[in-house]
């Protein structure tokens, strides 16, 4: 088990959820970590390289080899961030031995938060406690890419009064995209409509995922309806005393 864990703050986090990453870190020292913020940290280069910006995708994506360089264990709230650096980094660097060298040495520590979490032994308690029905969607990196299905729920399952109720949509996609919602606005708001309706259905005060950019688009698609239930990311319920 190791001793010293490294943070990736993703940029969502950092500029707009910032309890999602401070929740992180106090999950993290209750289990007995140490965590470790690097300063020189940005981006993980996921928007550059999904708009095709592929030699500015390699730049970002060379710093955040170079910040994390050393580090035993990156812990990253992001399923899709997560996805891009262990999914994608080869990619951008296949014709590049020397860098694509360190890439492989580096992917295999970098972990989504949840699936550091259930990689500790013997796991069984956070000590949190949530007394709310709450429902979970599953972000398309963290479902798709990473395989994060069980995991999650799992955790939400150690959580003290918490009542998990899925919701009919819990695997569709709430349509964020990154600036797939831009490009598409239309399609992107019908599809958050869409997610919406399946939250309301549930009847529970919370929808809970794993990526802020998610939550981010529900959280606009549920103001705009009107509707009072709350979004919270995966690490603010775990790091909850009730």
């Amino acid at each position: 088990m190791p001793r010293r864990v490294a943070i990736f703050v993703t940029c969502i986090v950092d500029q707009l959820f910032p309890n999602a990453g401070m929740a992180m870190v106090d999950v993290l020292e209750r289990l007995g970590l140490e965590v470790e913020f690097r300063e020189a940290q940005t981006c993980c280069a996921q928007p550059a390289f999904n708009s095709g910006y592929q030699r500015e995708a390699r730049a970002v994506a060379r710093h955040f080899v170079d910040t994390f360089d050393g580090a035993e264990t990156i812990v990253v709230p992001s399923g899709s961030c997560t996805s891009m650096i262990t999914h994608h980094y080869a990619d951008l660097f296949a014709h590049d031995p020397v860098a694509l060298a360190r890439v492989d040495a580096l992917t295999p520590r970098v972990f989504e938060f949840s699936q550091f979490l259930l990689s500790l032994p013997n796991l069984d308690s956070l000590g949190a406690r949530f007394p709310h029905k709450i429902t979970y969607h599953d972000s398309c990196h963290a479902l798709r890419e990473l395989g994060l299905k069980d995991a999650p729920r799992r955790l939400l399952g150690m959580v003290k009064d918490l009542e998990l109720v899925e919701m009919e949509a819990a695997e569709e996609c709430c349509g964020f995209g990154g600036t797939f919602s831009v490009k598409f606005a239309q399609i992107s708001g019908a599809m958050a409509r869409t997610k919406v309706d399946s939250i309301l259905q549930t009847g529970a005060s919370h929808v809970v995922s794993l990526d802020s950019s998610c939550l981010m688009q529900l959280r606009g698609a549920l103001s705009r309806g009107g509707h009072k239930v709350e979004t919270l990311h995966l690490a603010e319920v775990l790091a909850s005393r009730g």
